[in-house]
């Protein structure tokens, strides 16, 4: 285990409270810990839901998560401190006796748990002090992907994920807006950015690409990148390609000084996003690190629909979605997309580089003082 930004945290004296997910009583206590361990978009996500309790109810945390995930939360407003998790702590042999110790440090300060598995609920066996827990609404997700879609629709798209992390809390949400991600970048780490691509915009508008996916069926294909690269530079708008991949689902039509894949940490992946104009991108982590600094995106969605919550929700941010039913009533395939495909990966192929670049158009129309030329 280790401690990322190991600043003195308040902790006020509360009451012990019932597990639930009712508001709170006016003597909670000033400081919560937070665990959340997995995965990257899911930890950005609470990154504004901790920004909101922050300004709402003058909260502050001490974050729990996984060391890659940890620098995420580097001078956020209201995390003092963070305690991030390597692999190798994370065997529940070993996890007992940490939880033991952290709640037993922890005194009577808050638990807020955003994860809801058997590990973030085995701490909770040992806090002392008031514990909350969202909604994953499990029972309505498999219903609904059982169903094709026939169950509890309008239930899951009445809140978003960081609605649903504000609900272990709040017992009226605030809206989609207000939760956006949070994350907060050194002058110095927003130079870098500038300094890095600044080189391949020129007086051009600038794009970063993100091609890639954790699960392959959500990513698009080589091919149609490739199309849409054509596209971007028969626009005259500069782009670049960031994130982790391995060499099977690259495109191949990248000049090296434009491929930054796997040649950045988490934060300088950031501190390039924000220097950019736009992310495009599919359902992924870095979807919601653009979000995060400020940057709007244009999603790619394929399997994956709005019912589960991750579709951006920034002012001038673009959805791209596959064709609706009947031609594409498999959507969605599964809870997280990472389902093979029997059809041919239909739903992002159905998603064509020119109705892409359009969606390109009216962000940049949005975000830009005169009209995209």
């Amino acid at each position: 285990m280790k401690e990322a930004d190991t600043r003195s945290s308040v902790l006020k004296r509360g009451e012990h409270a019932a597990l639930d997910t009712a508001a709170c009583s006016p003597d909670m206590p000033s400081h919560w810990f937070m665990i959340r361990l997995s995965s990257l978009g899911d930890v950005a996500l609470t990154t504004g839901v901790l920004a909101w309790w922050g300004r709402t109810r003058g909260w502050t945390f001490t974050v729990i998560t996984r060391e890659a995930f940890a620098p995420l939360f580097a001078r956020h407003p209201a995390v003092k401190q963070v305690i991030a998790l390597r692999d190798e702590d994370l065997p529940l042999g070993k996890l007992v006796p940490l939880f033991r110790k952290l709640a037993a440090s922890a005194g009577t300060a808050g638990l807020v748990d955003l994860h809801g598995t058997p590990r973030s609920r085995l701490l909770s066996l040992f806090w002392k002090g008031p514990v909350r827990r969202f909604d994953k609404l499990t029972l309505e997700r498999r219903a609904f992907l059982a169903s094709g879609g026939a169950l509890f629709r309008q239930r899951l798209n009445t809140c978003n994920i960081p609605q649903r992390y504000a609900g272990a809390i709040e017992k009226q949400v605030p809206p989609r807006a207000d939760l956006l991600p949070v994350i907060t970048l050194t002058p110095e780490e927003c130079a870098y950015g500038e300094r890095t691509v600044s080189r391949l915009a020129g007086s051009s508008r600038l794009v970063a690409l993100h091609p890639y996916a954790a699960h392959p069926d959500k990513a698009w294909s080589p091919h149609a990148w490739n199309e849409f690269l054509s596209h971007l530079d028969a626009e005259h708008l500069a782009w670049f390609v960031i994130g982790r991949s391995g060499e099977a689902i690259r495109p191949c039509a990248v000049p090296p000084e434009r491929d930054f894949t796997n040649k950045t940490s988490l934060r300088e992946t950031c501190a390039l996003l924000k220097a950019a104009d736009a992310l495009i991108t599919g359902d992924s982590g870095p979807m919601h690190l653009a979000c995060g600094v400020g940057t709007p995106v244009v999603a790619l969605f394929g399997p994956t629909t709005s019912e589960w919550g991750f579709m951006p929700a920034g002012p001038n941010d673009q959805i791209v979605q596959a064709k609706e039913p009947p031609r594409l009533s498999c959507r969605p395939c599964s809870l997280h997309g990472g389902a093979p495909c029997p059809r041919g990966r239909l739903c992002m192929t159905s998603i064509t580089p020119e109705e892409t670049l359009e969606a390109l158009k009216r962000l940049l129309d949005a975000t830009a003082s005169t009209s995209f030329v």
